[in-house]
């Protein structure tokens, strides 16, 4: 196996190992990635850039502290949760990622940098524990946004396998200090942030919720969701490209395609936000 690996540079002084098959090993932003690369979005961005949606990890950089625990529902294969680790130090992360596959790059990019302080569950989470729940069937062989994989999506994919289900309240029933809770689950935030209203309550921690425009009829019921445990949100729009990437790459693959997510704050904390406020549940900032 180990004849088979080749470390080199490509011409544009990327550090990688090819891993043959669809993974290869990439030196990114924060650290040392396996990822797939036939994945047409997370994947080409680790591959072109070094790095996936820079600006969702800088806004939660900004809040977070050595010693701070974060709780990343929908790490993928890890490429926000390296860096969430690394800020937070001697803190804790604990990432979930309920797909098997990406499951297992996750686990390998925590691993092969050294991590100590993220606990990684093969776990979905939702509203009810030990809810029915089945994970989608893919070709990773085959170009595909694997980011997107979601359990709502049931005409896409066959459904093989039923995923182990639990509860933000019922894992963490014995937390008592939070600092930032980020969801990305396509489409199933609402379900979740149900399933972890006393957390919530108990902690009082950040939010940093994905608002997909592929799910923006579920936009209001999120905000209200938030609205009522007492938090304000802000609209926070980024695109896929960054100018300032890691590898320094002029070239925009992404064209005009972004990131839409919210940034929750409790309504008792005073912080000054340079974005704009949610004011109107109804209102969705990319609906055409």
């Amino acid at each position: 196996m180990a004849n088979s690996l080749t470390r080199f540079l490509d011409i544009e002084n990327k550090e990688f190992i090819s891993l043959g098959g669809f993974n290869d090993l990439i030196k990114m932003r924060d650290g040392w990635m396996v990822y797939n690369k036939n994945d047409i979005y997370i994947g080409k961005s680790i591959k072109e850039y070094g790095e996936w949606s820079q600006g969702e990890i800088d806004i939660c950089k900004q809040i977070l502290r050595p010693s701070d625990v974060v709780i990343e529902v929908g790490s993928n294969i890890g490429s926000h949760t390296l860096a969430l680790a690394k800020t937070v130090d001697k803190g804790a992360v604990f990432a979930f990622e309920p797909q098997d596959v990406i499951f297992q790059n996750l686990c390998a990019n925590i691993s092969i940098n050294s991590i100590t302080n993220c606990s990684c569950f093969h776990t979905a989470l939702s509203d009810e524990k030990d809810k029915k729940l089945y994970l989608p069937n893919y070709n990773f062989n085959k170009e595909y946004n694997f980011g997107a994989m979601s359990f709502l999506r049931t005409k896409e994919s066959n459904y093989t396998r039923e995923a182990s289900v639990d509860t933000l309240d019922y894992r963490f029933k014995g937390l008592n200090r939070l600092k930032l809770l980020k969801i990305d689950a396509e489409g199933m935030e609402v379900n979740i942030l149900k399933g972890g209203i006393d957390l919530i309550k108990r902690t009082k921690p950040f939010l940093y919720l994905e608002n997909s425009p592929d799910y923006m009829e579920k936009s209001q019921e999120l905000i209200e969701l938030v609205f009522s445990l007492e938090y304000r949100l802000f609209w926070h729009i980024t695109y896929m490209y960054n100018k300032n990437n890691f590898f320094k790459n002029p070239n925009n693959v992404f064209g005009k395609h972004i990131s839409c997510n919210m940034f929750g704050v409790r309504k008792d904390q005073k912080i000054n936000i340079d974005l704009e406020e949610v004011k109107d549940s109804s209102f969705y900032p990319l609906r055409k």
